[in-house]
């Protein structure tokens, strides 16, 4: 009736919309003049049945660049908007139909019950029913960074995409989705997939560069073509159509040369990764939310992990308990205390507490965190009753918990007049507030010396068990009980909580050791547990440094600098601690990755390079923070982000060098035959071709490859990483010194060398010509694979998109030349001839592998190879086979 809790977005936009966008490259709009020039002339001098066949090829070649580029970019359209999707599954706790439960915030409707806690974001306009010391931060809304404090009387009114900064309540909602105020905000507003990642930017940069370098070499290819045929021109006062048609002819090689020279393939590359790494994290439960994060977690040297949750599994149960005089199992605890002794432990578990217990089906049902469950789980078992409990007293005021106080309490209204104060928290901490014991009887004793020593020892007990430990304690209040007190409560229990360790965690962690990532743990739980887990998990070595937030804080800069590269767990770490951290280790020139959950974890995350939110246990605000979204709350899960991380730099990586290479090739041969010989061997049509298959199947293709494992052997490329390596140059020049010389040969003595003869006997050659330079670049983009290994067929048939742009490039290229003859200016060749630039093509494998060898450890690699005999037996054989199809053809 009222409408559903969802925002209107625009429309997006649809592929005909991204084919249009594709046709206003200025390149290509002067490119579809030229060929509507070519073919008006073509046809006024060939007539109908023959001069249609250039035109026609560079109109065909333009629509074949547009409408893969278009499909390309409405596809990542589609997987960006997916993404978008999932980022607004969240998860809200309603009352409904008399019982509290948990939704999807786009299911919320009008008269929904709302419960907000610390870090929530509102999701609907309503009014506020009650709470304690709720405050909400509506900067988002209305800019005021002052906090508002909500009440029934003067202020009571609560809007949707402000968050709970502090305390906790309940709303009524009034109005949803567009009706609200937010949604109104929202209503004009479109935010799918269009920011550009700082590698984009980058890649922007390096493309412009090349592009400009193109301009430059097309004019003055353009300049000696005209130059040459005015020198070879007798009468200038005769002018054909067949002279016009040469002169169009020459532009659209200089335009074709620009088309090809602009490497668009580079932030092309980028996008295509980052949406392939984008869907398949999304499998592996890693929402990103930013892009850049995506290629900045391949550079990361350090990654800040938190314990619960994230380390361990975050099911926790209640292992060990101390009440009255000793240690004792849950579940025979009742029959070591008394009645009354029994009564005050549950009524501090049921009352101060932000859990609930609902029954449903007649089931009991457990809502809250994981701590809160495990607390109230041991309560159930114990025999208590959490609603008659409840029903007892009254709830006068509650201290909700924080990561600053590291506690919680609730101040109850008893029988005639009296109140009662429970806390519960950091056993330190509360430990610390208590004057008094309980004994197993119900009575209170004075808290000696001795008593606190023996109670602090079992916490170090605990922890040094990897138990999580709370301690709980109570304190009746004389007066109003208005205030609760901070002072002289009364110790009822410390309880051991056991998370265990998560699955895969150990070796996650030696998965980040190998690839040269420091962990380190900040967590806000006792040294002894963090140590304890830390050490189980790998984390903590001998030579490690463990300390407690209070003590980092009071570091001076050179202990930081003599410490931090040594520290490896920080325990009782407030938010503070936490971005005090990561701001050293970032003027230190390291690229951190940070994971929180709660609300003051904010500034930590948003600090970092990588912020790393958890998508169970994190709040809506720390969510907002961070970069990516860890669904599944697992360390495990963030080492694999930063394999995919590291898979996207190193797949750029990959297309750069083989678009480098292909750009300096087409320049120069083109070039250079324009010089010398006074005509490009590569028309319009052949360079079009050339730039689709370097550009956007070559990104396809390369941009794609999933990570592997080996990935993580190399050390990360961090805050100065440079995106091409002398690796890589060495690697384009060296293609690109045999490509040219091979081209060149083919060029001046093709006909000698082939025997070639007739009227088609240039035709042919130049036909061989780009068959040769299109195989020169397959080959070269298989050896593109590896930039610095000697097998570039690993892994291969894991990527079936690669397998798939290769085959259709090689079928298309027979089309090209066999079929598409007169609108491709191409000849169909003999089977010797295609085996001549097959094997011309294949040569660059063993090009890449001589260039390859000085780099470290491949003369070892080759020299275990070539022991191989079966191995060694079929290199020599292929070698000898192009070998011997090069002397015949070559040298007969």
């Amino acid at each position: 009736m009222f409408g559903e809790n969802v925002h209107t977005e625009k429309p997006p936009k649809g592929f005909f919309d991204y084919v249009w966008d594709a046709f206003q490259d200025l390149t290509l709009m002067i490119l579809i003049v030229c060929a509507v020039l070519s073919l008006i002339i073509g046809i006024s001098t060939e007539g109908i049945s023959e001069g249609w066949h250039d035109g026609v090829g560079i109109l065909m070649s333009i629509l074949i660049v547009v409408f893969v580029t278009a499909i390309n970019d409405y596809r990542q359209s589609l997987q960006f908007r997916d993404l978008e999707k999932e980022k607004k599954n969240i998860f809200i706790q309603v009352t409904r139909y008399g019982r509290r439960q948990r939704i999807l915030i786009h299911e919320l409707v009008v008269g929904d019950v709302v419960h907000l806690s610390i870090g929530d974001q509102i999701p609907a306009d309503g009014i506020y029913i009650h709470g304690f010391s709720l405050s909400i931060d509506e900067s988002s809304l209305t800019g005021e960074s002052d906090p508002v404090y909500p009440n029934a009387e003067e202020k009571p009114f609560l809007l949707a995409g402000t968050k709970v900064q502090d305390g906790s309540g309940k709303m009524l909602v009034t109005s949803v989705g567009m009706n609200t105020e937010w949604g109104k905000l929202m209503a004009s507003l479109s935010e799918v997939g269009n920011e550009e990642t700082p590698l984009q930017v980058k890649l922007n940069g390096v493309a412009t560069l090349v592009g400009k370098i193109g301009l430059v070499f097309a004019v003055l290819t353009f300049c000696i073509l005209l130059t040459n045929f005015c020198f070879e021109k007798e009468d200038y006062t005769k002018w054909s159509g067949e002279d016009v048609e040469d002169i169009v002819e020459f532009f659209t090689i200089a335009v074709t040369i620009i088309v090809v020279a602009v490497p668009e393939g580079l932030p092309l590359a980028v996008t295509l990764s980052l949406a392939y790494a984008m869907k398949q994290m999304m499998k592996d439960k890693a929402l990103v939310r930013h892009l850049s994060a995506c290629e900045t977690m391949g550079s990361a040297t350090c990654i800040c992990s938190d314990k619960t949750g994230t380390l361990t599994t975050n099911q926790m149960t209640v292992v060990k308990v101390w009440a009255g005089d000793g240690v004792h199992e849950p579940l025979k605890l009742s029959s070591s205390l008394s009645q009354t002794a029994l009564d005050l432990f549950l009524e501090g578990i049921f009352q101060n507490t932000n859990g609930d217990i609902v029954e449903y089906n007649n089931e009991q049902e457990l809502l809250g965190s994981p701590t809160e469950t495990a607390i109230l789980r041991l309560g159930l078992n114990l025999g208590g009753d959490f609603k008659a409990i409840r029903a007892k007293a009254s709830i006068a005021h509650v201290e909700p918990f924080n990561s600053s106080k590291k506690k919680m309490a609730v101040l109850l209204g008893l029988e005639e007049g009296k109140f009662r104060a429970h806390c519960k928290g950091a056993s330190e901490i509360v430990l610390g507030l208590c004057e008094h014991v309980m004994t197993s009887d119900g009575n209170t004793k004075p808290l000696d010396i001795d008593k606190r020593n023996q109670l602090e020892d079992v916490i170090d007990n605990f922890a040094k068990d990897a138990l999580r430990t709370l301690c709980l304690a109570f304190k009746d209040v004389d007066g109003e009980g208005s205030v609760i007190p901070e002072t002289g409560f009364t110790c009822v229990a410390i309880v051991g909580i056991k998370d265990p360790v998560r699955p895969g965690v150990v070796d996650a962690v030696n998965l980040c050791i190998r690839a040269g990532i420091t962990v380190r743990m900040v967590t806000g739980d006792n040294i002894e547990t963090a140590k304890a887990i830390a050490k189980e998990c790998n984390i903590l070595t001998n030579d490690g440094i463990a300390v407690e937030g209070p003590v980092f804080r009071t570091w001076s800069e050179a202990e930081m600098m003599e410490n931090v590269p040594r520290l490896q767990v920080m325990a009782r770490s407030s938010p503070g601690d936490k971005l005090l951290l990561v701001q050293h280790l970032k003027r230190e020139q390291h690229v951190v990755a940070v994971t929180g959950d709660g609300t003051n974890d904010a500034p930590a995350l948003h600090e970092a390079d990588i912020g790393l939110a958890m998508g169970i246990a994190g709040t809506e605000v720390a969510k907002e923070s961070a970069d990516v979204i860890i669904l599944d709350d697992n360390f495990s899960t963030i080492v694999n982000v930063a394999k995919w991380g590291r898979s996207i730099y190193t797949n750029i990586q990959k297309f750069v060098q083989f678009q480098l290479t292909v750009n300096l090739v087409a320049l120069l041969l083109n070039f250079s035959s324009a010089c010398i010989t006074g005509r490009a061997p590569l028309t319009a049509v052949q360079l079009l071709w050339v730039n689709l298959i370097m550009d956007t199947l070559g990104a396809l293709a390369l941009a794609t490859e999933p990570p592997y494992d080996e990935l993580m052997d190399k050390k990360p490329v961090g805050r100065k990483g440079t995106l091409i390596t002398a690796v890589m140059w060495r690697n384009i020049f060296g293609q690109t010194i045999y490509q040219l010389t091979v081209l060149w040969q083919l060029q001046s003595r093709g006909k000698i060398l082939f025997n070639l003869h007739g009227d088609d006997a240039q035709d042919v050659l130049d036909t061989m010509i780009f068959n040769t330079f299109v195989f020169c670049q397959v080959f070269n983009e298989l050896n593109s694979r590896q930039m610095e290994k000697l097998n570039v067929f690993k892994n291969t048939l894991n990527n079936k998109v690669f397998i798939g742009v290769m085959m259709s490039t090689v079928v298309f290229q027979v089309l090209m030349v066999e079929v598409l003859g007169k609108l491709a200016n191409t000849v169909p060749l003999t089977l010797e001839q295609w085996l001549i630039s097959i094997s011309i093509g294949a040569i660059s494998l063993l090009v890449a592998t001589l260039v390859k060898l000085p780099i470290n450890g491949n003369w070892k690699v080759a020299k275990e190879f070539a022991q191989e005999q079966w191995l060694m037996g079929s290199a020599v054989a292929g070698l000898a086979f192009v070998v011997g199809l090069s002397y015949h053809f070559f040298f007969k």
